[in-house]
């Protein structure tokens, strides 16, 4: 196979939506260099890629919202470790609305996970993770048209 028949297949978007929840979960990983990659490729609708990378990399997000709210519900005396403690305290401070930053590399996973131990309601969340992660990817897209 080649690579222009990789990139016009929908295996590739199969591939962003894994990056992109890959992306956004304590796990490391970078879904932008190929958001970019297939903007620039054309073979796919730039609102196609902007809905597979923002879905993927929200339900990342809503997985580590669920992770911290799992360990809140089970261990719930245990501390976080130290950037989980940072993030514990800007959510304390700024409240449901810091998730509109869960998109920064570094702090944005470990504000998510601070949100679900402070059981945030997983809704207001998910509106919120989705609108950041979203407006991300728009301006990826954009930079690229």
């Amino acid at each position: 196979m080649s690579v222009e028949s990789i990139l016009a297949s929908e295996w590739v978007l199969w591939g962003l939506f894994i990056s992109a929840f890959i992306s956004s979960t304590l796990l490391p990983g970078g879904s932008e260099a190929l958001v970019l990659a297939l903007a620039f490729d054309g073979q796919h609708s730039p609102w196609l890629i902007w809905l597979v990378a923002t879905v993927g990399n929200t339900l990342g997000g809503m997985s580590s919202w669920g992770i911290g709210r799992l360990l809140a519900w089970r261990f719930p005396g245990r501390t976080l470790s130290a950037d989980r403690q940072q993030a514990l305290v800007r959510v304390r401070r700024w409240g449901a609305p810091v998730l509109l930053l869960s998109w920064l590399p570094l702090i944005g996973d470990p504000l998510c996970v601070a949100a679900g131990w402070l059981r945030i309601n997983p809704w207001l969340a998910l509106l919120l993770i989705t609108i950041g992660k979203a407006a991300r990817y728009a301006v990826l897209i954009w930079l690229a048209a």
